[in-house]
């Protein structure tokens, strides 16, 4: 069953009279807990893809369904309202707040919405131990790992149980091991019911999806499974 399809979507920049294609009748579909990899050269479109696919930006043409609800129809409020219940956001940048310790970060989408901070902190500190961060709890992010960080980040991007988890080369500042922590955790999201995106230039990385989808000049040109090892991932043949 999807819960994330992107139908016929195009993005076109314009800065005066120049036109930029970011994506070009882009169609993609996202199962519940499938685990999808986007790759393809810099410039191919694939973070645009990602910022489309969360509500981040708006598509001059097509449309995205998330759960059976076209983000195109709503307002603001309730487009905000989706992105704080339903997708979770990961960058390469953490974008933890220095002031707030590991479980601090985590329970903050949940005080937005709402809940007593009492409860929140729980739910958080219960999140992070379960991903054998639970040691990290009560650190700031600086004394923490970069990959300790990151995965802080995706805890607080899954809190809640969102439907959707959306990470844009997640692993680009950390060193292999970390990565692979990175992209296992990922992964067991998926057990969940979590649909995770990638944006990833690593085939190492891209290995650990279910599918992977290449870029290039803003279009599809490949949605295929990974192949036995990642690295014949990226064969010539892959890109047509």
């Amino acid at each position: 069953m999807s819960v994330l399809e992107i139908e016929h979507v195009g993005r076109v920049f314009r800065s005066g009279d120049m036109e930029v294609v970011g994506l070009d009748d882009v169609s993609l579909s996202v199962d519940v807990g499938e685990f999808v990899a986007i790759m393809g050269p810099s410039g191919s479109g694939k973070s645009t893809l990602l910022q489309v696919a969360g509500g981040l930006d708006v598509p001059t043409s097509g449309r995205v369904v998330l759960s059976g609800r076209d983000l195109s129809g709503l307002g603001p409020e309730e487009l905000s309202l989706i992105r704080r219940r339903r997708i979770g956001f990961v960058f390469q940048s953490v974008n933890l707040l220095a002031s707030l310790t590991a479980v601090e970060n985590v329970s903050l989408p949940l005080e937005l919405d709402g809940i007593k901070p009492r409860t929140a902190i729980a739910s958080a500190r219960e999140l992070l131990a379960s991903l054998d961060l639970g040691a990290a709890a009560d650190r700031f992010p600086q004394q923490l790992s970069g990959g300790e960080q990151q995965r802080v980040a995706i805890a607080r991007a899954v809190v809640g149980g969102r439907s959707v988890l959306l990470a844009d080369e997640p692993t680009g500042a950390l060193d292999s091991l970390s990565g692979e922590s990175v992209m296992q955790l990922l992964r067991q999201q998926c057990a969940t019911g979590c649909a995770v995106v990638v944006v990833t230039h690593d085939p190492r990385h891209a290995a650990w999806a279910d599918r992977l989808v290449f870029l290039r000049d803003g279009r599809i040109v490949d949605d295929v499974a990974p192949p036995a090892g990642p690295e014949s991932i990226l064969r010539p043949e892959r890109v047509r």
